[in-house]
C-alpha cells in the first residue's frame, strides 16, 4: 500500500510539473517574420541565370533577344492597415539575377499579425531616398548614376540594369543596355527631372504567422504595355534619354505581380 501511494504521488508530481512546463513555454505569437522571394519569367517561362546568354526571347515588337545581365533595386516595403499608420520598412535590396544573389530578402523588422489592406514596395528609390553617394554598399556595386548634366546633375542610383543582345533590322547581332534611372532632361533650361520609381502593390493580406511572398517579374513587360519597345530605336544611351525613361516607367507598371503566399 505504501508503495502504491508513493507511485501515485510521483505520477501526480510529474503531471503537475509537465503542466507547469507547458504553461511556461506557451507564448502567444503576436509578430511575424516576412520573406520576399523574387522570381523571374518571360511570359510565364522561367528565367534564371542559367537561361542567360542565349537569344531565345521575342518581344512584342518582334525583336529576338537574349538576357545577359539583370539587376534591380527594391526599397521601402510597406504594410498598410485600415485606420492605422502604415508600417514602412526603410530598407532596400539589390536583386542580382546574374549572380543569383539577394533573390530572397527577409527584413529584420517583424510585422504585427493582423489584416492588411495592402503590402507594397518601391521599385527603385523615390526621390527622398535617391541621394548621391548615400549607400556605400551600393557604391561598391557600381550602382551610382554619374553626377553630370546629362543625368540632371543630381546623381543618385540606378533602378535597373537589363542587358543582352538582339537581332537588329540588318539581321545582325548587337547589344542593348536597358538601364532605368530617375528621368532627367539635362538639356532643358532649367534641367527637368522626374521621379520614375514605381510603387508596386501586392494587395490585401491577412498575416497569421511567419509569411513568405513570391514576387514575380515578367521581364517581357518591360518591352510592352503601354509602349511597344523597338530595340532598333532605343537600345543604348538610354539613361540620358528623358522620353525613354518615361516610357520605362509606363511599361514598368505591369512588370511585378504577387505569386504564391505561404505562412
Amino acid at each position: 500500500m505504501k508503495r502504491f501511494f508513493a507511485l501515485l504521488l510521483c505520477s501526480t508530481l510529474a503531471f503537475t510539473s509537465c503542466g507547469e512546463d507547458l504553461d511556461d513555454n506557451l507564448v502567444l505569437k503576436t509578430e511575424a517574420e516576412t520573406t520576399f522571394n523574387f522570381t523571374h519569367n518571360w511570359d510565364e517561362t522561367e528565367v534564371t541565370s542559367a537561361s542567360f546568354d542565349s537569344i531565345q526571347y521575342l518581344n512584342q515588337n518582334g525583336d529576338s533577344l537574349s538576357i545577359e545581365k539583370l539587376r534591380y533595386l527594391i526599397s521601402d516595403i510597406t504594410f498598410s492597415r485600415e485606420g492605422e499608420e502604415d508600417i514602412v520598412l526603410d530598407i532596400y535590396n539589390l536583386v542580382d539575377v546574374t549572380n543569383s544573389t539577394n533573390l530572397s530578402f527577409s527584413p529584420e523588422t517583424k510585422i504585427p499579425l493582423g489584416q492588411y489592406t495592402n503590402v507594397s514596395f518601391t521599385y527603385g528609390f523615390d526621390d527622398e531616398d535617391n541621394i548621391e553617394n548615400a549607400y556605400p554598399d551600393l557604391n561598391s556595386e557600381n550602382w551610382e548614376v554619374p553626377n553630370i548634366q546629362m543625368f540632371g546633375n543630381i546623381g543618385g542610383y540606378h533602378y535597373m540594369q537589363l542587358e543582352g543582345r538582339f537581332i537588329n533590322n540588318a539581321d545582325e547581332e548587337t547589344t542593348y543596355a536597358y538601364h532605368n534611372i530617375r528621368a532627367a532632361d539635362g538639356m532643358a533650361t532649367p534641367i527637368t527631372t522626374q521621379d520614375t520609381s514605381i510603387q508596386v502593390n501586392l494587395g490585401a493580406i491577412t498575416i497569421t504567422n511567419d509569411i513568405t511572398f513570391q514576387v514575380k517579374m515578367n521581364i517581357a513587360e518591360w518591352f510592352q504595355n503601354t509602349y511597344q519597345w523597338d530595340l532598333n530605336t532605343w537600345n543604348s544611351s538610354l539613361m540620358g534619354n528623358f522620353d525613354a525613361q518615361l516610357r520605362m516607367n509606363e511599361n514598368g507598371q505591369n512588370v511585378f505581380s504577387l505569386g504564391t503566399v505561404t505562412q
